[in-house]
């Protein structure tokens, strides 16, 4: 069962991340040109503001311009640190990890470029967003309702008119679907595979536990959000961003060499872990588009959500805040996390490990022709080992793989000195050795992915053997910070689709939703999350592109005015 769903996933990924234009062997997917040429068009239709205006937004975000009178439920450094809770965490410690795992060093540099153009996209995302916002007297009965509503569902509308409401109404059932799964489940995911993979705790425990969490806070509505994510996100951004620069003075003479290896490997990759082989750019590409989309957001239509709840008569002064957002997130922190990675040369090297034969982070792969390989295929009903290699290892054959690269020996002592000899059963999660004794768990070397992989070079990274403590923390509360901030996006959709009364039965659904993404397996979770990703964008950007007359007009005329030279 589970592998027809993971094959079905994997059929569904490829329509949308794979379907566009050829161009030799590769395609550059239509989602991928649709990021960057909308990012593009928007940083040329707006003078390129990103560059030309960061100064004033962090002016903004400071709130030396606030006026408590202002219409909104949170203020602009609240709106900004509950959109950056929704950002900043599991896509820089897991996603950028990810990048580099299926594409290489050279990830890193299109995670930046999405990151600068998608600068001027969330300008105009947000502008729309508090211009055509929806306001309503607040109900202190039921203060999960909230007094504010907005987004791309209300800008799409709106702004373009009621014939275009059938749109809207796509994107806040896709929208509500990825709070569900990547602003939710993912997060539930990756706090419950580190914990697992570090203390041995079972999924379903560190799933009770966040989503118990998660639950008590966002039944408060977007007032307590704001007030636990303006203490959480910058506390653990500081103590991440530290720790990180810690190792980088460490080892200040890799810095230059990791960046002239990320430049080379952008344009011309040859070896990425499990997804990139030699040459091929355009994976290499999609993975830092993909991961650079998941980790700020920009173009995608969540984080407006969030702004359009800030305290503002001027639409295009929040702009300014949450331009902010993927210049924190992509160009500071998750370079951070990538130096890190790659300097420890965590990346590619493969290391002890146990291996538990019910993991979720076991799947079966096939070599191609061209030395990469084929994902989701269906477990062999056996696997013979002889001395702790695999009987069958020839191109065509399924391999057993661990983060989907695939394990050369196996062993059944930790320290590795005993080679299994008998076969694997894989439906039955168990190995039978040839003098009949059972094993549960084998042990191999293996690569790390996901935040496990982030959490092996900060251990590296960092003096004594604590580092990957740091890792545990954030990834814990920044985990719980995203899905709580994501509960708020999600909310809104159901308000928008159903009116009030449908927000506190959303998130019912998405506290019970948390728990089942903690005890599925990883590459599921991130793969439906990645579908997802992929079809939201698509009616926010067209809205956005049609509207961005209206963002420069708001533009212009705030910095003609000057407004906050008022206060």
């Amino acid at each position: 069962m589970l592998d027809s769903i993971m094959r079905a996933a994997d059929a569904l990924e490829s329509i949308v991340w794979s379907w566009g234009i050829p161009v030799g062997e590769e395609t550059i997917p239509a989602v991928v040109i649709l990021l960057l040429g909308a990012g593009l068009y928007f940083t040329l239709r707006l003078g390129f503001i990103q560059f030309r205006r960061l100064g004033h937004g962090f002016a903004v975000v400071s709130g030396k311009y606030d006026d408590p009178e202002d219409t909104g439920d949170v203020t602009h450094f609240q709106a900004l640190s509950t959109a950056l809770s929704a950002t900043v965490g599991i896509g820089n410690i897991a996603g950028v990890a990810l990048a580099i795992h299926w594409g290489g060093p050279g990830a890193l540099f299109w995670m930046w470029v999405t990151a600068v153009l998608g600068m001027a996209t969330k300008f105009s995302e947000v502008t729309l967003s508090q211009k055509y916002r929806n306001v309503r007297e607040p109900d202190p009965e039921r203060p999960w309702e909230g007094m504010v509503a907005g987004g791309p569902m209300y800008y799409i509308e709106r702004g373009l008119g009621k014939a275009w409401k059938p749109m809207a109404v796509i994107f806040a059932v896709f929208l509500a679907a990825v709070a569900l799964f990547t602003g939710n489940g993912v997060q539930a995911n990756t706090v419950a595979d580190v914990f697992q993979t570090e203390f041995g705790i079972a999924p379903w425990v560190a799933g009770l536990i966040t989503a118990s969490v998660v639950g008590a806070v966002i039944i408060g509505g977007i007032s307590r959000i704001g007030r636990v994510t303006g203490i959480l996100a910058p506390a653990m951004a500081g103590l991440y961003v530290a720790a990180a620069l810690v190792i980088l003075a460490i080892n200040w003479n890799q810095i230059l060499p990791s960046f002239v290896l990320i430049f080379t490997e952008a344009f011309n990759p040859s070896a990425g872990v499990a997804g990139a082989g030699v040459g091929a750019f355009l994976v290499t590409m999609m993975w830092g588009v993909r991961r650079g989309l998941f980790s700020n957001e920009a173009g995608q239509g969540s984080s407006p959500i969030a702004h359009a709840a800030a305290k503002t008569e001027e639409p295009a002064e929040e702009g300014m805040v949450a331009l902010l957002g993927p210049f924190i997130d992509t160009i500071v922190i998750c370079t951070m996390t990538a130096l890190v990675i790659i300097i420890t040369g965590s990346w590619d090297d493969k290391i002890p490990q146990q291996v538990s034969l019910s993991s979720g982070n076991i799947s079966f792969v096939v070599e191609r022709d061209d030395g990469r390989f084929n994902f989701f295929q269906s477990a062999p009903e056996e696997i013979r080992v002889e001395q702790g290699v695999p009987a069958a290892q020839s191109i065509g054959d399924s391999r057993m793989a661990w983060h989907e690269v695939a394990i050369d020996e196996f062993f059944t002592d930790p320290d590795q000195t005993q080679p299994f000899t008998g076969v694997i059963f894989p439906g039955r999660n168990t190995a039978v050795a040839d003098d009949g004794t059972e094993h549960r768990v084998l042990f191999a070397n293996v690569v790390q992915n996901g935040a496990p992989l982030t959490m092996l070079s900060f251990q590296r990274g960092l003096p004594g053997d604590w580092g990957h403590y740091i890792v545990i923390l954030t990834v814990l509360l920044f985990g719980i910070s995203t899905a709580i901030a994501w509960s708020y996006y999600g909310d809104r959709c159901a308000f928008y689709l159903f009116g009030p009364k449908a927000v506190l039965p959303y998130k019912i659904i998405f506290v019970i939703m948390h728990f089942v993404g903690a005890v599925s397996p990883l590459i599921l979770a991130w793969t439906i999350g990645d579908i997802l990703l992929g079809l939201v964008i698509i009616p926010n950007l067209i809205a956005v592109v049609f509207l961005a007359g209206r963002v420069r007009d708001e533009a212009d005329s705030y910095f003609k005015r000057k407004p906050w030279l008022k206060r």
